[in-house]
């Protein structure tokens, strides 16, 4: 006597790992850390809750990806946007469309990176992130600054972003080159 057997097909799902980190992501633009979950994330990329698990030892490990993928998104954006500095002067007029251009990321991509600065505040394993796109940053500027000013304008420049996407009333043109000028000790 045999029996019919009904099992349900598997579907082969090769990129599912890297749809949860991209996933991810997207929950953390949209939710916050705070209101990330393993079943948001499991709705968001349309798998079984388990696979969260499958793919990942628990939410720290998927996070920590998910922020490096980001953070390396970032930096690449960063470097090539000073891909053709090659002096000082040209490193102002650079500089100075990046802060005004909002590090040339949209708000969803600053909301991300803002999730990972208070993350990384509170969770020291997060903060190796920050400082590898950090040490990211100031290697692209290193190209043609010493690293102590190739330091100093990463910090000015991020505080200047944050000034210019935080507020209702952003920094001019002038103001901007104004201020990273004195940074690089260059003519504005």
């Amino acid at each position: 006597m045999t029996t019919a057997r009904t099992t349900a097909a598997r579907r082969h799902d090769p990129d599912r790992r890297d749809r949860l980190v991209d996933v991810t992501i997207d929950v953390i633009a949209e939710h916050g850390l705070a209101g990330l979950t393993a079943r948001r994330i499991a709705t968001a990329a349309d798998v079984p809750l388990g696979s969260v698990s499958y793919h990942f030892t628990g939410l720290d490990g998927l996070v920590r990806e998910a922020f490096t993928r980001h953070a390396h998104g970032m930096a690449e954006v960063f470097a090539a946007h000073f891909a053709g500095v090659t002096d000082r002067a040209s490193m102002l007029d650079a500089a100075t469309d990046f802060v005004l251009g909002g590090h040339l990321a949209t708000s969803r991509q600053w909301a991300i990176a803002y999730e990972l600065y208070l993350a990384a505040m509170r969770d020291p394993a997060l903060r190796e992130i920050t400082e590898a796109w950090m040490q990211s940053s100031r290697d692209t500027l290193q190209r043609v600054l010493e690293p102590d000013l190739a330091r100093a304008l990463d910090g000015v420049m991020e505080g200047l972003t944050m000034h210019a996407i935080l507020t209702t009333s952003p920094p001019t043109r002038e103001e901007t080159r104004t201020v990273l000028a004195r940074v690089l000790e260059v003519t504005p």
